[in-house]
């Protein structure tokens, strides 16, 4: 025996690699029977001994078969794939033989987070049910409260939490991608199968079809949100000279409260509530009410009779909420019918509101408005004419941030948007580094990034303005601050410059939905001021030199708060 182990090693002294060879093929031989184990079918625990699953062995040999045999003991199941398609994330489904499954326990650390997390999950999502596939029409929506688009990344869980949110009682899906809100159901149940489009966002979920919504009915957080203040305060008005013309609904509650008037105008899917003491009024704003001329909230400040600390107006003087109904009167959109041979641009800096510009000319006109770029968030928000070459003649003006001769010179008309340049620069550079509605980081901020972005970016502020007043033709400058502060007046300017008649009742309710989708909840407040002397100085400079150019042209001068603070 020992002449053997000799010559096996002298062997092998003289052919290493075979050694070494040999080593591997005998440690993957083991390997592949260890694992053959592990897989070799669903794991058998007797009841007299620990069980490995259930957090109460510590082994670490335990805890890794536990994680092997659970891809295997949880296998996704025919009936379980249509539950989560159907149901959607919000309600609980479970398959007949979860609870045999669930025996099996969690393993401790990590796996017994994650088990426990889903056990969580799943008693909130008793929020939605489906209830079915329904007709919808782009002329009358089955759905008439507020909606939105996004055709890359919508699922279900995202348009039920939306609508929750907004204190709806039915959340819908659409087309793969849009989602649309209510409180009643205004249509027809079809067959399950024209609901048949997967969510964008997610393949294993389904998200209606082509004119074909996926309905839920959203079990909780309805009165929260009602009771937390779903409605939105609008002020003190005078009363209608002819109440039944401009709030068509009314009724008379002796134990009035500012809820109750909500909820039943919600329920009458108007989106005014006007409380006139013990009667509550409903409508949409119109010539004859357009909630334009405010009066002073002492002459509203009755109390109501349900509820002693809220005022419910007089017989004279209403007290308006908006609710969270949309008024669907200025939500179509759609191509020009006939293509345009003239371009109007809307030209702006970056960062000087051109998004939500456009966002108001589509609704005020009805029409897309299309982009000298393509910009693939903003068409999955639902601004279709993103996609359309700018010279197609679709659209009904093209957004630009160009200021090039060459490039101004293409367009016949203009909308020039301009705003104060230290707002401008700064929601610039959160969209640069944060996204169209995110935050630029506090090392953005501190480091080289921000200096530099003011170095570059604050001469073309000035420039951009100062090359479309001198090549620019029949350029309509408006100021984003005048906007947000009269945006009926001036936006029925814009509409005008762009050729299409202006219905006034069409503008007003442009005022009750006005932010749109790219909206950031202000810009975020900073423990320090990010402009040095030096910076502020140069803009300055900048500031006066637009300022001469506009009064140079007999046009407003930039407003006061431009200038440094």
């Amino acid at each position: 025996m020992a002449k053997l182990l000799v010559k096996f090693q002298r062997y092998f002294r003289r052919k290493p690699v075979r050694f070494f060879t040999l080593i591997a093929l005998y440690l993957t031989a083991g390997s592949l029977v260890f694992l053959h184990s592990g897989f070799a079918g669903e794991p058998t625990i007797s009841e007299n001994e620990p069980n490995p699953l259930d957090g109460t062995s510590e082994g670490a040999a335990f805890q890794y078969l536990g994680v092997v045999q659970l891809g295997r003991g949880f296998k996704e199941t025919p009936e379980a794939r249509n539950s989560v398609r159907r149901y959607g994330p919000w309600f609980k489904s479970v398959s007949k033989d979860t609870p045999e499954r669930n025996k099996m326990g969690d393993y401790g650390g990590a796996w017994s987070r994650a088990l426990k997390g889903r056990k969580v999950r799943e008693k909130e999502e008793d929020r939605a049910k489906y209830i079915g596939c329904y007709v919808d029409n782009t002329r009358r929506r089955a759905l008439r409260g507020v909606s939105f688009f996004d055709y890359k990344k919508m699922t279900v869980f995202r348009c039920q939490d939306n609508c929750a949110e907004r204190g709806y009682l039915y959340a819908g899906l659409e087309f793969g991608a849009e989602c649309y809100c209510g409180h009643k159901i205004q249509a027809l149940n079809v067959s399950e199968s024209e609901c048949n489009m997967e969510c964008k966002g997610e393949k294993s979920n389904i998200c209606g079809g082509v004119n074909r919504l996926s309905i839920y009915r959203l079990e909780l957080a309805q009165e929260s949100a009602r009771r937390y203040g779903s409605a939105i305060f609008r002020g003190c008005f005078h009363r209608p000279d002819n109440v039944s013309l401009a709030l068509p609904v009314t009724g008379v509650m002796l134990n009035m409260s500012v809820d109750k008037c909500v909820d039943f105008c919600t329920e009458k899917e108007y989106p005014l509530a006007a409380l006139g003491g013990a009667s509550c009024h409903c409508g949409f704003p119109t010539t004859f009410f357009t909630l334009h001329e405010r009066e002073d909230e002492q002459l509203c400040a009755q109390k109501c009779g349900g509820e002693e600390f809220e005022s419910c107006g007089t017989a004279e003087y209403f007290i308006v909420y908006q609710t969270q109904v949309q008024d669907n009167r200025c939500m179509d959109r759609r191509f020009l019918p006939a293509r345009s041979k003239q371009f109007i641009a809307l030209a702006s800096f970056p960062g000087a509101g051109n998004t939500w510009a456009r966002h108001l000319i589509e609704l005020a006109t009805g029409f897309y408005t299309g982009s000298y770029y393509f910009d693939g968030s903003l068409y999955n928000k639902g601004f279709k004419g993103e996609r359309d070459h700018w010279r197609s003649g679709r659209t009904i003006c093209i957004k630009t941030h160009e200021s090039g001769q060459k490039e101004i010179e293409a367009f016949d008309s203009a909308i020039l948007l301009i705003r104060n340049p230290y707002k401008a620069l700064m929601a610039e550079f959160n969209r640069k580094y944060g996204g169209h509605i995110g935050f630029a980081s506090h090392a953005h901020w501190k480091g080289k990034e921000w200096p530099e972005f003011v170095k570059n970016y604050a001469p073309w502020w000035a420039t951009h303005t100062l090359d479309w007043l001198k090549y620019g033709k029949n350029v309509l400058v408006v100021h984003f601050e005048d906007l947000k502060r009269d945006l009926f007046v001036q936006l029925k300017r814009m509409v005008s410059l762009l050729g299409t008649r202006v219905f006034e009742d069409r503008l007003l309710c442009v005022e009750g939905q006005k932010d749109g989708n790219f909206k950031r909840s202000g810009l975020r407040k900073l423990e320090y001021d990010p402009y040095t002397p030096e910076m502020r100085k140069t803009i300055s400079t900048y500031i006066k030199t637009v300022d001469m150019a506009l009064k140079l042209r007999n046009l407003t001068g930039v407003p006061d708060d431009y200038y440094p603070r």
